[in-house]
């Protein structure tokens, strides 16, 4: 599946804390400050506290998405409200995860030690992590630990996406940066619900579409999929780029587009602009035009595992990193080469 990374991890330095005993402390990749990878670094700190709805979970795999690199670099600014002005109040990046079960609180009645479980975690760029109970899902039978990984935020967001979408059965939809984490999801979960299914994506990447299933690919450095050919019921805009008035010309007269996601605004508010705009404009043409603010919720796992384990939906792992290169499985996903998902691996296993 995946391909082990090759960086050596410049910049990581392992630090020890030789007042705790080791059996309460753990490596992880944690930040300081807000910026670049290069902030990035290997440390020994303690293990999370087990709250009574939380599930301590030994880290196997994690995956990696854009939200995190956003969640590094403290960008737009405005997340910093929510995160911490001066730097980050969680030092350590990751909420992929997937792993066993060690200790559960006192509330927990859903999982117990030894149970194979992936979710939504705090923190999974460590070989411990904390989980809330109704975040998490058992893992799916015929997935590999980085498989499972991989699957949550980019996952339940395709998933949501298509709900707020309203998608039926054999309409036409078109999936913009279909080749990346949500939009390798969006593509399958599209054609599992019986959609035809166009997704638009490089040059270099339209085989993977066609492998994910893609009734037809768009190539974007040669084609325009808003030269009105063809209009779509539902427009996934993943990739964020496209203006609204094109977006509009490739709908149908009273199709929808969600938006999800956007890299294109400024500094302050990054592509909220965008989809601020959209809503706006949508209260005043037949189009529904709309976004997406992806929801924590562990009922999209549990359907998510269905969809695996019935094999419609396979996770597409590009590279794997060892914990030590998590800088540099970031750095890959910043150059835009990704081929659908990025995986950490913290536990070998097999």
């Amino acid at each position: 599946m995946g391909t082990q990374g090759q960086g050596n991890g410049i910049g990581i330095g392992i630090g020890r804390d030789t007042s705790r005993p080791a059996e309460v402390t753990m490596h992880a990749v944690v930040q300081d400050r807000y910026g670049s990878a290069d902030v990035l670094r290997l440390a020994r700190i303690d293990r999370p506290e087990v709250g009574d709805r939380d599930v301590l979970l030994q880290v196997s795999a994690a995956g990696l998405d854009r939200g995190t690199w956003h969640l590094m670099t403290g960008r737009p600014l405005l997340l910093r409200l929510a995160l911490g002005i001066r730097g980050p109040r969680q030092p350590v990046l990751g909420h992929d995860v997937a792993g066993t079960v060690v200790a559960v609180g006192q509330a927990v009645t859903r999982f117990a030690a030894g149970d194979e479980v992936y979710g939504f975690g705090q923190g999974s760029f460590a070989e411990y992590a904390v989980a809330r109970e109704d975040k998490l899902a058992r893992k799916p039978a015929n997935a590999a630990w980085a498989q499972a990984a991989v699957v949550p935020v980019s996952g339940a967001t395709a998933l949501q996406a298509l709900d707020v979408g309203r998608l039926e059965s054999g309409q036409k939809v078109l999936v913009t940066g279909a080749s990346g984490g949500v939009g390798s999801y969006a593509v399958q979960l599209a054609k599992a619900f019986g959609a035809d299914v166009t997704g638009v994506c490089s040059t270099a990447k339209l085989d993977l579409v066609r492998a994910l299933g893609a009734d037809h690919v768009v190539d974007y450095t040669c084609d325009d999929f808003a030269d009105g050919a063809h209009r779509y019921d539902l427009i996934i805009d993943i990739a964020g780029r496209a203006t609204l008035s094109r977006l509009r010309r490739a709908l149908t007269p009273t199709g929808t587009a969600v938006l999800v996601g956007g890299e294109d605004g400024g500094e302050l508010t990054g592509g909220m602009n965008r989809q601020l705009r959209a809503l706006a404009l949508s209260s005043v043409v037949q189009q529904r035009l709309t976004m997406l603010v992806c929801t924590v919720r562990g009922n999209d796992l549990e359907r998510l595992t269905d969809l695996i384990e019935a094999g419609q939906v396979v996770p597409s792992i590009d590279r794997t990193y060892p914990l030590a290169e998590v800088p540099d499985a970031i750095r890959h996903l910043e150059s835009g080469r990704a081929r659908g998902k990025v995986a950490i691996i913290v536990r070998p296993t097999g």
